[in-house]
């Protein structure tokens, strides 16, 4: 799912979805990304009409939320979950899940720590921080 083309990447989730109404079989990408906009219902109508969305722009300091962005992560931490790197992650999540009570509201917390961990990486132009953002994660899972 990695690129660096924008489009094609969020045409992605457009297939995805067309697919899945469709009643079509699904990729267990596809099966990833459908879970993730099943849960997010806000996003199903943008998701609807690849023609005015595909190349939309979000921008954050007028408070958007870019919503390719935002699956993007849930897809991002699901995988960390299912390969269990960082190690140590599986832990947290469990703890976090204890703590919420809600699988996708874990998730959101638990994005807000890896968003912090991207942007730290960027600024600093050195290799993502698992350990920063682990103690991110315990920070969450204690307060």
């Amino acid at each position: 799912m990695f690129g660096n083309d924008r489009n094609q990447l969020r045409q992605m989730f457009f297939d995805s979805w067309k697919k899945y109404q469709d009643k079509l079989e699904l990729e267990p990408l596809e099966q990833i990304i459908c879970q993730i906009i099943i849960m997010h219902p806000e996003y199903h109508s943008l998701l609807d009409d690849a023609d005015a969305n595909l190349q939309k722009e979000y921008f954050s300091e007028h408070g958007e939320i870019n919503p390719f962005l935002h699956m993007a992560m849930h897809i991002s931490i699901q995988e960390q979950l299912a390969t269990q790197r960082p190690i140590g992650i599986n832990a947290l999540h469990v703890r976090l899940l204890t703590k919420y009570s809600d699988p996708h509201i874990s998730e959101h917390k638990m994005m807000e720590c890896l968003s912090e961990m991207i942007w730290q990486s960027q600024q600093s132009g050195s290799p993502p921080d698992d350990k920063n953002y682990l103690t991110c994660l315990e920070k969450l899972a204690q307060s």
